[in-house]
């Protein structure tokens, strides 16, 4: 007979099912996360234990999400690690897609770009769109490589 502590009628506690992040859950962790990291008291002189903790309470907090189930530090965390790694990739796409730029073509135009470019290099299609639309202006994902650098192109050391 196979065991299963997860089988109802157990004695062991039934495993809960995993809720997903829906995009207003990732804005709002967005948002947790840019305030806690930007916190000119305490900046970087805080534990990752302890910076995760304060981003899972101010999410938690956020009237956005008061309803739904309380995210664990650990959660926040990798959610934010799947989106900050997303978000990279995106940005590499969409500064090669800037560099391809021609005469004529707009901001939609190049962000079609980058997406094509996402698609083609990770081969799966770019999810993230709301979490573009909040991290696109911020300085970490705004300093890329100038399109007119050549030879070495270094990226600041802002980025994580």
């Amino acid at each position: 007979m196979d065991y299963n502590p997860y089988r109802s009628g157990s004695n062991f506690v039934e495993r809960r099912e995993h809720r997903k992040w829906t995009p207003t859950d990732d804005i709002v962790l967005i948002g947790s996360w840019l305030n806690m990291s930007k916190d000119p008291v305490v900046a970087n002189e805080q534990r990752s234990g302890a910076f995760w903790k304060r981003i899972a309470a101010y999410f938690a907090a956020n009237q956005k999400v008061t309803e739904c189930e309380r995210r664990e530090p650990m959660h926040c965390k990798q959610q934010w690690q799947k989106i900050n790694d997303l978000m990279c990739k995106l940005c590499g796409s969409y500064e090669a897609a800037t560099r391809e730029k021609t005469s004529g073509q707009n901001e939609t135009d190049v962000l079609k770009k980058a997406h094509e470019i996402f698609y083609n290099t990770h081969k799966k299609k770019f999810n993230l769109e709301h979490a573009w639309m909040e991290l696109r202006n911020d300085q970490k994902w705004c300093d890329l490589p100038s399109s007119n650098t050549t030879g070495n192109m270094s990226f600041n050391s802002s980025r994580r």
